[in-house]
């Protein structure tokens, strides 16, 4: 089960994105409102999203709800520290989980779990 960027981005969109991530000052002027996509067949019980220069899973977004399959959420990764890269932890219903990291949430608006 994998996360699944919807949209791919050119040569010089990665340059500049791998520009734009590295940045550590607040706000920066992106949109980091991204939809997240339950795709699998089971439910997520917990999501975690960090910015790169984290080294914990912070907490859980979904809190006391869930996202069943099919369902999705729109999550504002704005958490003030300016980063755009972040890694994400699904925790499924079945006790597994699936991460992913490095996700550019200045340049997806959509995140699909599998």
């Amino acid at each position: 089960m994998t996360f699944k960027p919807l949209f791919l981005l050119a040569i010089s969109g990665l340059a500049l994105a791998a520009c734009e991530t590295t940045s550590t000052a607040s706000g920066g002027g992106y949109d980091r409102h991204v939809l997240v996509v339950n795709n699998s067949p089971y439910t997520v019980t917990q999501f975690y999203g960090s910015n790169a220069g984290s080294d914990s899973w912070e907490e859980d977004i979904l809190g006391a709800d869930v996202l069943p399959p099919g369902a999705s959420v729109n999550v504002n990764f704005d958490d003030g520290t300016g980063y755009c890269t972040f890694d994400f932890k699904a925790v499924f219903s079945d006790g597994t989980y699936t991460t992913e990291s490095g996700i550019d949430v200045c340049a997806v608006s959509q995140v699909t779990i599998n």
